[in-house]
């Protein structure tokens, strides 16, 4: 038994003798294989957008691969009438002739916006006759 538990100790030395000259040539294929069989799978689960990040920078040079188009709708016109209806901002909408519309923003479809106006009807604008809008407020800064 004494033999034995001598007997690791030596191993051990040779091991990291052994370890210390590989690690300045490269190290042993068993060893990588134990301690990191799981990083290059987990690697591969996670690499499915570099591929797309070398043929960015491929593309220029080479010609590779398209860039696949822009999608169709952002969803951020959508997301700022959200965030106006919602707070209940006070808007001004400058029609396409110039004239100032003042009031909030009460709902939205893909062609209209309807604006709740105080003491004055409410108003339904078709979008294509939209300039610009922007908050009541930022008008006193320019």
């Amino acid at each position: 038994m004494k033999d034995a538990v001598d007997s690791l100790p030596a191993d051990r030395s040779v091991d990291a003798e052994a370890f210390a000259n590989r690690k300045l040539i490269r190290p042993s294929l068993n060893r990588s294989d134990h301690n990191h069989a799981q990083a290059p799978m987990n690697d591969h689960r996670e690499r499915p957008d570099r591929p797309e990040r070398g043929d960015r920078h491929d593309r220029p040079a080479g010609g590779g691969g398209r860039k696949p188009a822009p999608p169709e709708q952002t969803n951020a016109e959508n997301f700022y009438y959200q965030k106006q209806m919602q707070s209940k901002t006070p808007m001004v909408i400058v029609l396409r002739d110039g004239e100032e519309i003042h009031g909030m923003i009460e709902w939205y479809d893909k062609s209209c916006l309807k604006i709740a106006r105080n003491g004055q009807t409410n108003l339904l604008i078709y979008k294509p006759a939209i300039k610009y809008m922007f908050k009541e407020g930022e008008n006193s800064r320019k």
